[in-house]
């Protein structure tokens, strides 16, 4: 795994771990079942604190990106998030369309899902 943190970014170190591995993960350089470095030892090749890591993994994970089983380790949980999410939006269009629902429909239903 390769990562390149940018100092000068107003972007927040924890957000550019979080994005990178998870930009690694949608192009499918880091597939599945992939064990990630332990977060000291990433926080050190990064000149990082630990809990920045620590945060980055566990964002990682809210998404269904990684998964920490203990001891064991983070690992790479199936498909990325992206990928994972054209194919539910695609499921959901083509359920919507079996029940004969117009386009504009669809996205009303997504809207109020989403609350906006």
């Amino acid at each position: 795994m390769r990562l390149t943190l940018d100092p000068t970014s107003g972007v927040p170190p924890f957000e550019q771990v979080r994005d990178g591995i998870r930009a690694q993960v949608d192009a499918g350089i880091l597939e599945a079942g992939l064990r990630l470095p332990p977060v000291r030892v990433l926080a050190a090749e990064l000149d990082l604190a630990a809990n920045t890591v620590a945060r980055a993994y566990k964002e990682l994970e809210v998404l269904g990106v990684v998964e920490t089983r203990g001891r064991a380790g983070t690992f790479v949980t199936g498909r990325g998030v992206q990928r994972s999410l054209r194919e539910a939006a695609s499921s959901y269009v083509s359920t919507a369309r079996s029940l004969g629902v117009s386009d504009a429909e669809v996205l009303e239903a997504v809207r109020r899902a989403l609350g906006t």
